[in-house]
């Protein structure tokens, strides 16, 4: 993976600096209001405190670990990367530096001048300029972006919102008419009135009943067969089905007979209008990717010729945009508890509308706000053209009930 402000120079060569806009504060130096609102920070055992913007350009409060914590003390005069730098991160060197770069905790010399955040990147060399060839996905998922960009939202929450639900269809009044109930999409997708599918579903899964607001707007079953069942500190991944609203009967009917054939755990669609109109409307819950991946191919078969949504943020499978996958986040990826828990697409969505607010912040740069926001996630670990881990992430905790 490389790290394009560095290009031009050995990383070993750069002179860095921390940050001056920063504060550094120990945790147990905070107001006791802060404190108490940060009180899930205490979990993480090596926690140091925050850095704490001086006064400056969209730069965000930041938890820091005690080994950022004694690189910054270390670099309050400029010079270069600790050898201990190197050793501690390994493989993982550059693109933990580059992150950091990027958000602005450190700085980074270029032509006598120190740098950090869009400022620090190279047009020529971004690995993330665009999705040609990647697929249908890549390029809704890059148009959501450069529409957000032109959004004037100050919000991270309302601004990742807005990327989060772009490509739902509007719900009209003729939907509304079509689906006014929960029993009218029942009706419509044939769970009690199409045979097969009924005894797929009586045979193979049981209804999961949740009040969580987590899980509202959706009907869940989890697999009758307790080998199949998601471990809780095991590998989860989700399967996304994407049809159009008008052909999602036929794609539910399908996807109900191959997932009762194969090692799912679990399954939900959409249970209003709402729901049938956001492109992700059927997801389906496994413990491996080759389980997913073979399921997929046996949809992507059984499906075949049904006009996809397509969900961006997603890793496409068969090509067209109807399939696709994602893991979603632990839940230590939670920084406080008070936050809203995140799937693999909010994640997502929550770091993108992060690097464009952060971008916001500074003059212009030598690059696009969009193009700023893809690269930082591509340094936390995103393959920015086809949406997927790069590498293994150790993501392993998806939402599910528990039994």
């Amino acid at each position: 993976m490389s790290v394009p402000f560095f290009i031009g120079q050995n990383i070993a060569d750069a002179t860095f600096r921390a940050n001056p806009e920063y504060e550094l504060v120990h945790f147990d130096h905070l107001a006791r209001e802060q404190q108490e609102v940060l009180a899930s920070l205490k979990k993480d055992p090596n926690l140091y405190g925050i850095l704490r913007p001086r006064n400056q350009r969209g730069l965000a409060i930041k938890s820091i670990s005690r080994d950022i914590a004694r690189l910054l003390l270390e670099l309050q005069r400029p010079g270069r990367l600790p050898n201990h730098v190197r050793v501690t991160l390994g493989d993982r060197y550059e693109q933990v530096v580059g992150a950091l770069v990027l958000d602005g905790v450190f700085e980074v010399e270029q032509n006598g001048v120190f740098v950090s955040g869009p400022h620090a990147c190279s047009p020529g060399v971004l690995e993330c300029e665009g999705s040609a060839g990647a697929g249908i996905i890549a390029d809704l998922s890059i148009d959501a972006l450069k529409y957000a960009q032109a959004l004037e939202i100050a919000d991270i929450t309302k601004l990742s919102a807005r990327i989060y639900f772009y490509n739902r269809l509007p719900v009209s009044s003729r939907w509304k008419q079509r689906f006014p109930t929960e029993g009218a999409v029942v009706e419509y997708l044939g769970i009690r009135s199409h045979r097969p599918t009924r005894e797929l579903l009586e045979h193979s899964w049981s209804s999961v009943a949740s009040t969580s607001p987590f899980f509202k707007g959706w009907m869940m079953w989890k697999s009758r067969n307790a080998e199949h069942r998601l471990p809780r500190n095991g590998p989860r991944f989700k399967l996304y089905v994407s049809p159009q609203c008008e052909v999602a009967r036929e794609a539910f009917e399908g996807t109900v007979e191959i997932l009762s054939e194969s090692t799912a755990a679990q399954f939900k669609v959409g249970n209003d209008v709402y729901g049938l109109l956001r492109p992700d409307k059927i997801v389906a819950y496994f413990s491996g990717l080759p389980d997913l991946e073979e399921v997929a191919k046996s949809l992507a078969q059984r499906l075949v010729g049904v006009p996809p949504h397509g969900v961006p943020f997603t890793a496409e499978i068969a090509g067209d945009g109807l399939i696709s996958w994602g893991i979603d986040p632990p839940r230590d990826q939670q920084v406080l508890a008070w936050q809203e828990r995140e799937s693999w697409r909010l994640w997502i969505t929550n770091q993108l509308a992060t690097g464009l607010l952060m971008a916001r912040g500074y003059e212009p740069g030598p690059v696009e706000p969009w193009q700023f926001a893809l690269e930082c996630l591509r340094l936390r670990g995103v393959d920015t053209r086809f949406w997927r881990p790069l590498g293994d992430l150790g993501w392993s905790s998806v939402p599910v009930e528990d039994e």
